[in-house]
């Protein structure tokens, strides 16, 4: 008999130690276990209803397919070719560039100063923040309506405000100077109430002892705001500005109900666009081109802002 027949000897000291290693693993592949039958669903409808989609629209977007025939064809990259280099397609970007970034700006301002307004201990607060907030909660369609006949050159709301002054209200909606700002107010009613809720919250949940402690040092109002809450708040102010440019890039209802992408294409932003041109032109490879593109812009956007966010943003 050699060395390598004998049995392995286990010291007596070492056995409860195997043991307890051996009930360690098994009670750790139970719960492994467990935790995956528990996220299976959850990560199965994700890729189903998320990321396939993404994964069939980049396919749909290297073909050519009116999806009337019975299979789409192969083109590569012409697609992208040919959208990147037409000049509709930069006015389009143009336009949803110009509306993001009066919508962002209008919405950060405009609540925050609504979000001060609301944090002051006046009467009556609670019902004007109800008020303020109730727009957001409306279907898009339903504010759309309304606005169309506030908007009316005549007999809306805005004549009997600008009437008296002696000037002639514009026709919105079918002006193409006028159709875009006309949008721009309507998504500014819309979300600035969820902004000014937001922000509402954060300027609860600062600590009043810096506040009081600035102010008995002379501190000014206005230094407290800028030196003292302004800071604090960053963490909402990257949440609302990443929030905000994703949501405003696919607007689409008030779009679809007040302009259709009018007049001519003064109001045509890349989600219209994709609308356009897969359930009124039926190109779906062309629609799933804006689409990649549109998420690529998105994708790129949220992460410089995340970079460049980090860098500013401190979490209390």
């Amino acid at each position: 008999m050699t060395a390598l027949d004998l049995p392995v000897r286990t010291h007596p000291d070492e056995r409860p130690q195997v043991a307890a290693s051996n009930q360690k693993r098994s009670r750790r592949r139970r719960e492994y276990g467990l935790f995956a039958l528990l996220v299976a669903p959850n990560l199965l409808v994700i890729a189903v209803f998320a990321y396939w989609p993404i994964i069939y629209n980049a396919f749909l977007s290297l073909t050519d397919w009116n999806m009337i025939a019975a299979r789409p064809t192969f083109v590569g990259l012409s697609n992208y070719t040919r959208t990147l280099t037409d000049p509709a397609f930069h006015k389009t970007l143009g336009i949803t560039i110009a509306f993001t970034g009066l919508i962002v700006a209008g919405s950060l301002v405009i609540g925050l100063a609504l979000a001060l307004l609301f944090n002051l201990p006046l009467k009556g607060r609670s019902v004007v923040r109800t008020i303020s907030f109730a727009p957001h909660i409306l279907s898009g369609a339903a504010v759309a309506t309304i606005w169309l006949f506030i908007f009316d050159p005549g007999y809306g709301l805005m004549r009997a405000l600008i009437e008296p002054f002696g000037a002639e209200p514009p026709d919105w909606m079918n002006n193409s100077d006028w159709a875009l700002p006309g949008l721009v107010i309507v998504y500014l009613w819309k979300n600035v109430g969820f902004t000014a809720l937001i922000y509402l919250a954060g300027l609860q949940g600062l600590p009043k002892e810096l506040d009081e402690a600035a102010a008995i040092d002379g501190a000014g109002s206005w230094t407290r705001f800028r030196a003292i809450k302004l800071p604090l708040l960053a963490p909402i102010t990257f949440f609302l500005l990443i929030t905000t440019v994703i949501g405003t890039f696919q607007a689409f209802d008030v779009i679809a109900v007040m302009t259709g992408g009018g007049p001519g294409d003064a109001t045509t932003t890349l989600s219209w666009s994709i609308y356009n041109e897969g359930f009124q032109a039926f190109n779906a490879g062309r629609a799933a081109t804006l689409s990649i593109i549109m998420f690529v812009i998105l994708l790129i956007v949220t992460t410089v802002q995340a970079r460049v966010m980090e860098r500013r943003v401190h979490y209390r």
